[in-house]
């Protein structure tokens, strides 16, 4: 298992495949070399939650990357099928990991949809993307559509909505509606500059991101106060904007790149580290050397880490939490970034917690940025293999550092009447650390 990339070991490597600036069709020369460096060992096989959930063949990585270099050699055509099995995948990148030819799958699914975006969707996957593509990578528009969620939950529409199953017909709203249990406030600001405590070891910027600065305002919150605690001082530009991570995800390649330089430019080029707290996000951020030819985006990619690298140096006053927790690994911090120790050392520094593992901790949750919302059937399916290894774990709170993960899996425990709470590992710290506080102060 590869170990995390921590703080002390510079720049952060760059994944087999992504050390030039991506080409944008799987016909390049370049991306057909990538395409080829796959042997079909079928070692992904196992790891592929499609493959693990169909037995298909075409649904395993190796199939796709199949699939994939007959399009890009001229042997077949886009055709609805080969569409299928590319839309199935939930681009987890866990077959990187096991990959011992270092195949870049994660680039290749990304410029294949890609090809696909050109060559152009069926209207209604058009119109289910306009509304996705056009509310969650802009801040401003998420916090109006999630104040009217708001009030629609507030109001009784929703119970009366759930009743009498007027979502049942469109599948789409019915998992937006399910997921969403109750929305905060969404005008809750961050200070845009909050001073270390004690020794100052340097200066970072936080990445406030999407889903994460409007459905989880306190993740960003806490984790500006344990930076600081950690003797960071942290800027929070409230200029800055979308990451662009499901504009990469789903090819549309364009929008990526001019919101990367577009985040680039408004993140302060004098920090040590850009810090992420949302996995998708961190996985983006580190790739932007591939896909975007820009100094500064360049500059943010080596430059990105997730708040739990930069913790886990640290020496934080942590008082005791009395639970039992089990630890989901996101798929873009697992296998998007590497990270895997971090967390988990974090978190077992907690006096008191009881850190019990998750069987297939890697495997998805079904979340896969929007992928639970276009394909509600796939992402219903591993969602109940993640809960029922939660069930087993006996845990009473699941841990994991994704909107998205905290979203899918907390959504699986209401549906099952589980008493399971759902928090990010900034949450449980800053929860010790207040606690230490509250010894110190008697």
């Amino acid at each position: 298992m590869t170990e995390p990339r921590t703080v002390s070991n510079g720049p952060p490597t760059v994944q087999a495949g992504l050390a030039a600036p991506a080409t944008t069709s799987l016909a390049d020369p370049a991306t057909i070399n990538s395409i080829r460096s796959c042997v079909h060992c079928g070692i992904c096989l196992p790891v592929c939650p499609t493959y693990r959930a169909l037995g298909e063949e075409m649904d395993s990585p190796r199939g796709r990357v199949y699939l994939m270099r007959a399009v890009a050699e001229g042997r077949l055509d886009m055709t609805d099928t080969y569409t299928r099995h590319l839309d199935l995948c939930l681009g987890c990148r866990a077959c990187e990991t096991a990959c011992p030819a270092g195949v870049p799958f994660g680039s290749l699914l990304e410029t294949a949809r890609a090809d696909l975006e050109r060559r152009g969707r069926p209207l209604r996957r058009r119109l289910v993307d306009a509304f996705l593509f056009g509310v969650f990578p802009h801040p401003q528009r998420l916090a109006i559509v999630l104040g009217v969620l708001r009030r629609y939950q507030r109001s009784g529409v929703q119970a009366l909505v759930r009743r009498f199953g007027m979502l049942r017909r469109f599948p789409q709203l019915a998992v937006m509606d399910a997921l969403l249990a109750d929305v905060p406030r969404t005008d809750t600001e961050l200070p845009e500059f909050l001073a270390a405590r004690g020794r100052t070891r340097g200066r970072v910027a936080l990445l406030t991101g999407c889903v994460q600065r409007h459905l989880f305002a306190d993740v960003n919150r806490d984790t500006m106060r344990l930076l600081s605690a950690a003797g960071w001082d942290v800027v929070a530009p409230r200029t800055q904007g979308c990451c662009g991570a499901l504009e990469l995800h789903g090819g549309r390649l364009d929008t990526f790149r001019a919101r990367a330089r577009a985040l680039a430019a408004a993140l302060p080029g004098d920090v040590e580290w850009v810090v992420t707290n949302a996995a998708g996000c961190g996985s983006a951020l580190r790739d932007y050397a591939h896909w975007v030819d820009d100094d500064a985006a360049r500059r943010v990619a080596a430059r990105t880490r997730d708040v739990t690298e930069l913790l886990a140096d640290v020496e934080l006053p942590l008082g005791p939490l009395a639970t039992t927790a089990t630890y989901h690994d996101p798929c873009h911090l697992a296998h998007g970034q590497r990270v895997r120790t971090a967390p988990r050392a974090l978190l077992g520094r907690i006096p008191e917690l009881r850190l019990v593992p998750l069987p297939d901790s890697e495997l998805c949750c079904g979340s896969a940025g929007v992928y639970n919302v276009l394909e509600p059937e796939m992402a219903d399916r591993l969602l109940a293999l993640k809960m029922s290894r939660i069930a087993q774990t006996g845990a009473r709170t699941v841990v994991t550092g994704n909107p998205g993960c905290l979203l899918q899996i907390a959504r699986g425990a209401r549906e099952r009447g589980l008493d399971l709470e759902v928090v990010h590992p900034v949450t449980l710290l800053a929860r010790a650390m207040r606690s230490a506080m509250q010894w110190e102060e008697r």
